[in-house]
């Protein structure tokens, strides 16, 4: 009995040894981009290291108790699992859909993952606990383990930086370089206007070398139309919601964190407290309309366009019933083939009203991981293997070119602006590390009747959309700027220009004035808050030159 009770005990503490090494050589292997199958040989040496010393086998401590580094255990295990999913942890992101609401999330597939890793986190919990009881070594250096775990972990890291702006003493430089979109004149003859958000197409993808041929169509499309090399992604946009309203309102996505008035239920607005392109284009009378596969309710997309001046919001609630085969959908909603047919049918509508409209239409078809090809692209591709991204990257270009040439051969697009943009850099795909290997940037074109077609780089963001289409579609704008964006079409410097992506970012970690304006209405109101003045728009003040002193921390 006692032979088969310690014959127990060594598998358990083989099995709870070989459990932890494969989480942390799974964890080297994410956190440094290596190779996935390189995990087993990191298991591998730290079960010969657990030989070696005995782990698990030697004198157990005198007193057991819960290790402290249970909890900066499962921490680690949080930010592992965002970082492989996603690639970069963006905790604007995860804060912001927390409390947009998530309804009509489409990623199965991502949510199995999610199972997956609990279950996975859970066997290492139990293991590590399991090896603190019964190696008194194990169980004397966990306390100090736990510090180092904790200090480490990127995420607390990044909370503590949201936090420290509270207590910031200029927190208000990036909002004063914000400035109110006001249209001087508008043109007598007004354009329409067709943005098409292609899902994760980043510019990046157009090197031919490491991708092929995957951007092709695009670059065929480029041959005719202004293309701006050179955006960026700032912090705060890189995600679906966020590229949406840094390229239509100017600024980036600050979540309403705190600010919103109540905690335990989603938002009812989304960045009220600013103008964005549907607020001008509507004002001006344009008739909007917003196109998606997703869900509407899923981030705030729908409240988001309801608000700022779009008359129709059709998502997958809207149109899935209209398909002529309804069980034709992917895990997030509608292919991009059927989307794009209701696109025409929705710009037809418009079109036949003679008043100036505008359209704007989400992909689905490049959604990391692995994307969403449509039937059409199979029928025309081959079969679609599951994992190659860029199967989906060319699928999704050349759904995008046939729309164009098909509204083009109707007259749809006489006196129309088109505006082609990847919504933000796309996440952990396959292809991740050729992503990786140089800068990126993000796709952003426009193509119309009074566009030269050429080539113009200009260090820039995706804030600096929202003015460009603006003047490219005749308006004049005060300062050639709309919130933080500045006209690529004018000789003023953009914000990434004059001052660099890192201090962009820099000053938006340290900083919450801008993030009030974006959620203004929905903070409390203090009482003995004194009665708002008008102030003048600041376009730039010495004291906000790039080499203004950092904010101070106290």
């Amino acid at each position: 009995m006692l032979a088969r009770l310690q014959n127990m005990g060594t598998h358990t503490r083989w099995w709870a040894l070989l459990v932890i090494g494969l989480w942390l050589g799974h964890a080297i292997a994410s956190m440094a981009l290596l190779p996935p199958w390189l995990m087993f040989p990191i298991a591998a040496a730290w079960l010969w290291l657990g030989w070696q010393f005995r782990w698990g086998a030697a004198a157990p401590p005198t007193q057991r108790s819960w290790p402290w580094s249970l909890f900066p255990i499962a921490l680690w295990g949080l930010y592992i699992y965002l970082a492989d999913s996603f690639g970069e942890v963006d905790l604007g992101a995860v804060f912001f859909h927390l409390q947009a609401g998530m309804q009509g999330h489409g990623g199965v597939d991502r949510s199995l993952a999610a199972i997956g890793y609990t279950l996975s986190m859970i066997a290492l919990l139990v293991s590590f606990t399991w090896l603190t009881h019964h190696d008194g070594r194990w169980h004397r250096v966990e306390h100090f383990l736990a510090l180092v775990l904790l200090a480490s972990n990127p995420l607390l890291y990044g909370v503590s930086q949201r936090g420290a702006a509270i207590v910031t003493d200029d927190g208000a430089w990036v909002d004063r370089q914000y400035v109110e979109p006001v249209v001087l004149d508008a043109p007598a003859s007004p354009p329409n206007l067709l943005l098409l958000y292609l899902e994760s197409i980043e510019r990046t993808y157009s090197d031919r070398e490491r991708f092929g041929d995957a951007y092709a169509d695009l670059e065929a499309i480029g041959e005719e139309a202004l293309v701006f090399e050179g955006v960026k992604q700032i912090d705060n946009t890189g995600w679906t919601m966020a590229g949406m309203i840094a390229s239509q309102c100017g600024t980036p996505l600050m979540p309403a964190g705190l600010l919103h008035d109540s905690q335990l239920e989603p938002l009812d607005q989304v960045v009220p407290g600013v103008d964005c392109l549907g607020d001008v284009l509507s004002s001006h009378g344009y008739r909007l309309s917003y196109l998606g596969g997703a869900s509407t309710d899923f981030a705030g997309k729908g409240v988001f366009y309801e608000g700022h001046g779009f008359e129709r919001v059709l998502g997958r609630d809207a149109l899935q019933p209209r398909l002529d085969d309804p069980d034709y959908v992917n895990n997030w909603g509608l292919y991009d083939d059927s989307l794009y047919d209701f696109t025409v049918d929705e710009i037809r509508r418009l079109d036949a009203t003679n008043e100036p409209w505008g359209v704007v239409s989400l992909s689905i078809t490049g959604h990391a991981p692995n994307g969403y090809p449509a039937q059409r692209c199979r029928e025309r591709q081959g079969e679609f293997g599951g994992q190659d991204i860029l199967y989906s990257v060319e699928c999704s270009t050349w759904l995008a070119r046939k729309l164009i040439e098909r509204l083009d051969t109707e007259g749809l697009l006489n006196n129309t602006l088109v505006v082609i943009a990847s919504d933000h850099l796309t996440m952990r795909v396959s292809a991740w590390e050729a992503l990786i290997e140089s800068e990126r940037e993000n796709t952003f074109m426009l193509l119309g009747p009074y566009v030269p077609a050429e080539r113009r780089h200009r260090s820039s963001s995706m804030m600096d959309v929202f003015p460009t289409v603006l003047e490219a579609m005749g308006f004049t704008i005060d300062w050639h700027r709309a919130g933080l964006g500045v006209s690529l079409l004018s000789n003023e410097p953009t914000l990434v220009e004059e001052h660099g992506l890192e201090t962009l970012n820099a000053r938006m970690r340290g900083e919450t004035a801008l993030q009030e304006r974006l959620w203004e209405g929905l903070a409390p109101q203090r009482q003995d808050d004194p009665p708002e003045t008008p102030q003048e728009q600041v376009v730039e003040t010495p004291e906000d030159t790039a080499d203004e002193p950092a904010p101070v921390m106290q």
